[in-house]
């Protein structure tokens, strides 16, 4: 945890804040932090800045807080995600938010299995468990926008469209142009499921706006594909 992020729920006074749970016990256990010690903090989707341990209780601390500092820049990226199974959705949330990712689509296509759809990983809290993880690691704020999308062709003909205007919208599948440069201009990237994308939703998706991406000889993980083009696309 390099950001203990703050929740309005947190606030006692607009310059104090209570904190227990897990993030009590990662400051106790983990940090070991003193009375007097100064912690990295942020208001969720507001600035950062320094929070002071002024008393510890039983349950929790209390931080005196200041916030001056802007959050990261975003990554100019909406990606949409083919539904993986639970704990590679949880690592994926987790990798989306600590890069930057601020608008993530899950959406069905056919070799999805349709079980998966109805997993408590896709709760609202247990989505953002993940996301808040990923921020506290990268010590951002900007809680990315999660929505789920079960049917895919109204998706695809309907919303995407309106959805990648002004962007450049690339979906990672073989036979297309490999990527050969960074691209300096927001990018919409689609990521199909670990069996692939059948050649029926290959079609709907190009005559969407979208650009079929090769990504070499090698067969990726659906958790491996996502950082590689990533690097790929913004030279980290």
């Amino acid at each position: 945890m390099n950001l203990i992020l703050l929740f309005p729920d947190d606030f006692t006074a607009p310059d104090r804040v209570f904190l227990g749970g897990r993030r009590f016990e990662h400051i106790r256990d983990i940090l070991k932090a003193p009375c007097g010690k100064s912690l990295a903090v942020g208001k969720v989707n507001g600035l950062m800045g320094q929070g002071t341990i002024v008393a510890q209780k039983a349950d929790g601390f209390e931080l005196e807080v200041q916030f001056d500092l802007k959050p990261p820049e975003a990554l100019p990226l909406t990606l949409i995600l083919a539904l993986p199974r639970p704990p590679m959705l949880k690592r994926l949330l987790f990798s989306a938010a600590m890069l930057g990712v601020k608008k993530i689509i899950i959406l069905n296509f056919n070799r999805v299995e349709k079980s998966l759809w109805n997993s408590s990983s896709l709760g609202p809290q247990a989505i953002e468990e993940q996301l808040v993880l990923g921020l506290e690691q990268a010590k951002d704020t900007l809680m990315p926008e999660v929505s789920l999308k079960k049917r895919f062709k109204p998706f695809v003909q309907d919303e995407l469209p309106a959805l990648i205007k002004g962007s450049t919208a690339l979906v990672a599948h073989p036979g297309g142009a490999p990527l050969s440069a960074p691209i300096g201009k927001p990018v919409a990237l689609i990521i199909g499921p670990e069996g692939g994308i059948l050649d029926y939703e290959i079609e709907l998706l190009k005559a969407a706006g979208c650009r079929p991406l090769d990504l070499g000889p090698r067969i990726l993980r659906t958790e491996s594909v996502f950082p590689f083009i990533v690097g790929k696309l913004f030279a980290f």
